[in-house]
């Protein structure tokens, strides 16, 4: 059955690709949003702040993006007008380390297998280029329609490190012994479209015979709200050149020394309030 299926699906993607000239363009835009499921001690933070606190995270993560892509590339950014405000009050502040923000561009070169990030850490531009990670996806029967699109399911499974932080003692050190790291297992969902004929999709997700309207991890959703095909005005798919450039892997290291370094800064301490700042890092 499964053989069946991806032979149809590749023979709905060689008439659409014929269908549509090389200079075949598109804009999708996204809607992301994401489950939280916060838990503190009692003793730290009472229910009534605890569910405003969910409340502002929830909205930091309902972000709008845009992915411009043609049949070989795509740049995927925030669309900055649409940017969440920044969310606190007088007592208390809510900071995402690696959340992301609004100046970050993310390349992607399905042809050639290759990404430029650029990505902007605390006011630091780092520019990461690396090869793509390919995903090995299983094609599904079933099928949904997503808008006008026909669109069909693929999955796959893949082990993810969880990182949580429960010491909000006032130390002024972050203790390793407080740092849990778990690994869980991960099934990704994605539904794609073969009526729009490229391999590509929202964030660092592509690999499929058309493009991803939809992504769910569990946790964290990805919707396409809105596509526009061969606009009047041509899209200037541009691979970012701003920063630092780095591997992947050094970034991620980076990155870890950079969430500890804000956890020991907000952590409270002697004489400061507990709920001044909350430093949570959200993973899945």
């Amino acid at each position: 059955m499964t053989i069946i299926i991806r032979i149809l699906i590749l023979a709905l993607l060689f008439i659409f690709s014929n269908t549509y000239g090389q200079d075949f363009q598109g804009v999708a835009t996204y809607k992301t949003k994401r489950s939280i499921d916060l838990k503190l001690d009692s003793t730290q933070m009472n229910s009534d702040l605890q569910k405003q606190m969910t409340e502002m995270l929830k909205k930091q993560f309902q972000k709008t993006f845009k992915l411009s892509f043609n049949k070989e590339a795509s740049v995927y950014k925030e669309d900055e007008s649409l940017a969440p405000p920044q969310v606190g009050g007088s007592n208390m502040a809510v900071r995402i380390v690696g959340a992301g923000g609004g100046s970050d561009i993310l390349y992607k070169n399905t042809k050639n297998n290759t990404f430029t990030d650029q990505k902007d850490v605390m006011g630091k531009i780092f520019l990461v280029k690396d090869t793509l990670k390919t995903f090995d996806w299983k094609l599904e029967s079933e099928t949904k329609y997503i808008g006008t699109y026909k669109s069909y399911k693929a999955t796959f499974t893949r082990e993810v490190e969880v990182i949580s932080h429960s010491s909000f003692n006032g130390a002024s050190k972050i203790k390793d012994d407080t740092i849990k790291k778990e690994k869980k297992l991960q099934t990704i969902t994605a539904w794609y479209t073969p009526q729009i004929p490229v391999n590509n999709g929202p964030e660092n997700y592509f690999g499929l015979p058309g493009l991803i309207l939809e992504i769910n991890t569990g946790k964290h959703q990805i919707v396409c709200s809105k596509i526009v095909l061969n606009p009047k005005e041509k899209i200037n798919i541009k691979e970012p050149t701003k920063g630092k450039q780095i591997n992947q892997a050094d970034f991620d290291k980076i990155m870890e020394k950079k969430r500890k370094e804000m956890l020991e800064r907000y952590a409270p301490r002697n004489g400061r309030r507990g709920d001044e700042h909350i430093q949570i890092r959200i993973g899945g």
